[in-house]
């Protein structure tokens, strides 16, 4: 099977996507210098999250305005791959960049409303429906073609519009609101995020030097560089213990960024859509684990508690720092398992549809027998005496 993994096709070099290094090195400069920034402006003014005595693990009030030092990172990193491109490659590449761009801007504003205001849940998920029209208008939807056609789904033109924009609806919902659940310890949602877009950029640039897309190409290349900077750019401050925190302004814009980063995969065959889908594994677990366990329990499931899988084991004893790196550990497990199963030959699409529900299922009852489940106390805190790791 291993054979069969051929990483860098013979289309295009490998020097496609070093062309592109700007992006990177803009990208985590400009987060680094302006994370310090943001920082001190937050404490300036005041701008924290405050320990409480329910889910917050922090002691004394932390900065937020860390998701702004992402997003002015992860611009300053896609303008310098659209300053990289030829004049020839414009069009469509400008104008999906400026487009997640745009979307990512709302969300991250968006969130930034909710970090200084605490605005209502229906009014974040307006914002971040008004991000995912910025990508429908732009063009970024997925190709569904295949789908309808093998389940013999004959759809019209303007069924087929209305489907793919519910699927990238769906999408930035979901994974704008899995990250931000994510975002509950130093370095978690961002560490996770970097491993999940480093993997993405195996996924685009195996594609890349197949020449898979000369739009999709370049557009999946800049956009991870860029997003990866801004991450590692921002972690130094966020590394336990955080110095400043992301806030839902940045957990909102990384989720709306690997949602556009699938739908660039769904560009065309649903193999490299799927795998990118398995690659965000572990929010999808997390988040999964955190409405079954209240669905369960019969607690609201839009209420903040301890049902995360990071913080149940905080919860058996495990320490933050452990708890992160496990967390890292399995969230590179996903990672690889998209990875390996989208770019080996040998595995037709549809057999690798069924491993990735295997690897799911059996995460379940993992989780299921060691307990994760169980909700008792305040906020859903398992006792010591009836826990397991």
């Amino acid at each position: 099977m291993f054979g069969d993994l051929n990483i860098i096709g013979p289309k295009r070099p490998l020097s496609f996507v070093f062309e592109f290094w700007p992006v990177l090195l803009g990208a985590f400069l400009t987060a680094l210098g302006t994370t310090a920034l943001c920082k001190k402006i937050a404490l300036r003014y005041g701008i924290v999250d405050k320990p409480d005595d329910t889910v917050k693990t922090h002691t004394k009030p932390i900065a937020y305005l860390g998701g702004i030092g992402i997003l002015v990172g992860l611009i300053f990193g896609v303008l310098a791959g659209i300053a990289t491109l030829k004049s020839e490659q414009f069009g469509n590449i400008f104008r999906w960049l400026v487009g997640i761009l745009a979307g990512g801007t709302i969300a991250c504003f968006v969130g930034l409303a909710d970090d200084i205001l605490d605005i209502k849940p229906w009014q974040k998920i307006l914002g971040q429906m008004a991000a995912a029209a910025v990508l429908i208008i732009v063009g970024i939807v997925p190709d569904i073609s295949q789908i309808t056609g093998f389940l013999h789904l004959p759809l019209l033109r303007w069924q087929v519009q209305i489907a793919q924009a519910g699927i990238v609806i769906f999408f930035v919902l979901g994974a704008t609101n899995s990250l931000n659940l994510l975002d509950g310890l130093d370095g978690l949602c961002a560490g996770v995020t970097a491993i999940i877009t480093l993997a993405m950029l195996v996924l685009a640039t195996h594609l890349a030097t197949w020449e898979f897309s000369e739009t999709g190409d370049p557009v999946r290349i800049i956009l991870c560089l860029g997003l990866v900077g801004g991450v590692f750019g921002f972690l130094p401050f966020n590394r336990h213990p955080a110095k400043i925190f992301m806030g839902d302004a940045g957990s909102m814009l990384l989720g709306f960024t690997v949602a556009a980063l699938m739908m660039l995969f769904a560009e065309s065959i649903p193999r490299w859509w799927i795998a990118s889908i398995v690659v965000f594994g572990l929010p999808i677990l997390d988040t999964a684990t955190a409405l079954i366990r209240r669905l369960l329990n019969k607690r609201p499931l839009f209420v903040s508690d301890r049902g995360h899988i990071y913080d149940q084991m905080l919860d058996r004893g495990i320490s933050l720092k452990k708890t992160v790196t496990i967390s890292y550990l399995l969230a590179a497990f996903y990672a690889v398992l998209g990875v390996v199963m989208g770019i080996t030959t040998a595995i037709r699409t549809v057999h690798a549809i069924f491993i990735y529900a295997a690897v799911f299922i059996l995460s379940g009852l993992i989780i299921w027998k060691k307990g994760y489940l169980k909700m008792e106390g305040l906020r859903g805190k398992v006792p010591r005496k009836n826990q397991q790791l």
